[in-house]
């Protein structure tokens, strides 16, 4: 595939085996981890915690990244999108709260493909850095229920000094604004997001 999913549109070539481009990662989704994750905001988490998926590279290249080694080093491993779909399932099995999509804009075409037309019986979460193309995220309208931006920048110097990204804030809110439109307002049910940005 050649890639311009993400803001930086660098019409990368990505393979099932090569990763070009800012992400550096393959067009194949590399997890770093899946599982019961307790420390995700509580109205995500509950009880029981939520489904996370960590994706392995990123759109943003942010200097304090606590997952430096997921982002930028690319650790983790390559998995079809028919495992994925099983991964979803398996923290399903587990009493997941939700389904915790940790940034995966990079692997949205294989993210689509593994939730395919299932309804499934959590809220799916878009958990990314913010920095998104308001067309990529209309291709999740009706997969995603809560979005999870980080709103991290309102001014260009920091965003280019700490993330490289001096456009960050311009494709942020026009983002942030197409996943309102998506969902509307917020949604809870016994303490936990069932909808919403």
């Amino acid at each position: 595939m050649i890639c311009n999913i993400c803001p930086r549109r660098c019409g990368a070539e990505r393979t099932e085996t090569y990763g070009g481009g800012f992400c550096r990662m393959p067009a194949v989704p590399v997890i770093a981890r899946a599982g019961l994750h307790l420390w995700e905001e509580p109205v995500l988490s509950g009880t029981r915690g939520s489904g996370a998926v960590f994706f392995s590279g990123c759109s943003l290249g942010c200097v304090y990244c606590q997952n430096h080694t997921i982002s930028a080093e690319g650790v983790g491993k390559a998995v079809t999108t028919e495992r994925l779909r099983e991964i979803f399932h398996e923290l399903i099995g587990q009493e997941a709260a939700c389904l915790d999509l940790v940034t995966p804009t990079h692997f949205t075409d294989a993210v689509l493909e593994a939730l395919g037309d299932e309804e499934w019986p959590v809220p799916v979460v878009w958990n990314c850095g913010g920095y998104e193309k308001p067309e990529t995220l209309r291709r999740l309208e009706g997969k995603v229920q809560v979005y999870l931006p980080d709103l991290k920048y309102g001014l260009s110097e920091p965003a280019r000094k700490y993330s490289g990204a001096a456009d960050y804030f311009d494709w942020a809110k026009r983002a942030i604004l197409e996943m309102f439109r998506q969902t509307g307002p917020y949604r809870m049910e016994n303490g936990l997001l069932k909808q919403g940005v």
